[in-house]
């Protein structure tokens, strides 16, 4: 078994678990790539970003379509699947 074909297996694991990569781009053009669950709530994103970035997360605001994501609502019930791009202000 080559080494493509493990990683493929371990990609297709992740996504039946439940397990998505959203990409935040903020208004620099910086990107920041997460990987989270789509049962996660939009304010755990938020600190995974926080994170990542080294911004406060109650500073973070998440947008799609000029719509702000509400902190206590999952990302399953924002249709937020992986690869996802979200506006990070």
């Amino acid at each position: 078994m080559s080494a493509d074909n493990s990683a493929k297996r371990v990609d297709n694991n992740a996504t039946a678990t439940g397990m998505i990569e959203v990409i935040a781009n903020d208004r620099l053009g910086t990107r920041v790539r997460v990987k989270c669950s789509k049962e996660d709530t939009v304010g755990d994103l938020k600190k995974l970003i926080a994170a990542q970035t080294g911004t406060r997360f109650e500073k973070i605001r998440l947008k799609r379509a000029n719509r702000e994501f509400k902190n206590h609502i999952t990302l399953y019930d924002y249709e937020i699947n992986d690869g996802t791009c979200l506006d990070l202000y």
